[in-house]
């Protein structure tokens, strides 16, 4: 085994991973989770890193215990890279990491889905897809991120550096909005409305998509945009335009259930309404609200046409993206604060389906 940096510990490694996939990476619980510290740690252990004749299989992974991973000799990690990939060696030892059968989410998960589409693990070639023969190994730049000497502003800079390289520019745009959106989380948050005014939001992360939607959403999506309505989660009235709404004939009635945020599109050909509802946990635009919504515009005379509803999350990894998804209404939009430029449309088929190539 060649010499190679210290072996840092599985916690070192754990940390590291979450400031290497910042919020934003697509599959990032695939990569910062407990399984995948793992799995680094084992090819560290053995030094199935780029270059090197080393490679790991998935269910070496699944045969480390605690006891084992504290002999850190450069003869005992040898000898158990060999003996763990010997048929019929390590079986039945009390204490492994993982069960057998667990070999298929560090396979299919952890590698194929997380660490090797970023580059962070490169697999060896020649091999055939039913070889059993080790196949995975850390990309030199990459592990070179674990030595634990490098600490700091240094540190920093070369997990930096890593993701200049490795990260697709999508990803990196996500994950600096995302950290962006974070730092408003302990201070209030300042909207500026399209026509100059501003307006302080308690912090939290509804505020967060808030404040997206207005200053991000409404001037890319609407031609000459304005706010109607603005009220935060605790029902509190942030701002309220009676004179527009007057002028296009929608009453605001305060006790009934309006949602988070009205736009209005003013320069477009019929004036478009928008309703919004902001997600950070749940309360999505679902059929039911998409009705009741409906009835607010329909008292002004104003034609289902020229009424829009968009959800709006913060990313598409959240939580709470994943529990909505199933209720959000055929007929709307969905806009997430971490992608800007892209928006979801749930197509009702109305008046008729189309085929799929006119929609593209």
């Amino acid at each position: 085994m060649k010499k190679k940096m210290s072996l840092p510990s599985l916690d070192a490694i754990a940390i590291r991973l979450q400031s290497i996939f910042p919020e934003g990476i697509s599959h990032r619980n695939y990569m910062v989770r407990d399984m995948a510290a793992r799995t680094i740690f084992v090819m560290l252990y053995v030094g199935a890193i780029e270059g090197s004749t080393r490679w790991i299989r998935p269910d070496q992974v699944t045969k480390m215990t605690d006891a084992q991973a504290s002999k850190t000799s450069e003869n005992e990690r040898l000898a158990w890279a060999r003996l763990s990939i010997t048929p019929g060696k390590l079986k039945g030892l009390s204490g492994t990491w993982y069960a057998a059968n667990t070999r298929e989410p560090i396979r299919d998960e952890t590698l194929r889905l997380g660490l090797i589409p970023t580059g962070a693990v490169v697999e060896r070639s020649g091999l055939t897809t039913t070889s059993a023969q080790p196949r995975y190994a850390l990309a030199k730049e990459f592990a070179d991120l674990f030595d634990e000497t490098i600490s700091g502003k240094k540190l920093e800079e070369k997990i930096g550096k890593w993701q200049k390289s490795y990260l697709s520019a999508g990803a990196l745009a996500r994950i600096q909005i995302l950290k962006r959106g974070a730092s408003f989380k302990a201070d209030s948050v300042r909207i500026e409305f399209p026509n100059g005014e501003t307006r302080l939001l308690s912090p939290g992360p509804s505020s967060i998509i808030s404040k997206a939607v207005i200053e991000e959403f409404a001037p890319r999506y609407l031609q000459e945009p304005a706010v109607l309505w603005l009220s935060e989660s605790s029902n509190k009235i942030v701002a309220r335009d009676v004179n527009l709404a007057k002028a296009i004939g929608i009453h605001i009635e305060v006790d009934k259930n309006l949602p988070d945020i009205i736009l209005v599109d003013t320069g477009s050909p019929e004036t478009l309404i928008v309703f919004v509802e902001v997600v950070a946990t749940d309360g999505p635009i679902d059929e039911l609200r998409k009705q009741a919504l409906s009835k607010i515009v329909a008292k002004g005379g104003f034609d289902a046409k020229h009424v829009a509803f968009l959800t709006a999350f913060r990313d598409r990894a959240a939580a709470a993206f994943r529990k909505a998804s199933a209720e959000l209404a055929w007929g709307s939009f969905v806009w997430f604060a971490s992608e800007p430029a892209q928006v979801i449309v749930l197509r009702d088929g109305k008046p008729k389906s189309r085929k799929l190539f006119e929609l593209l």
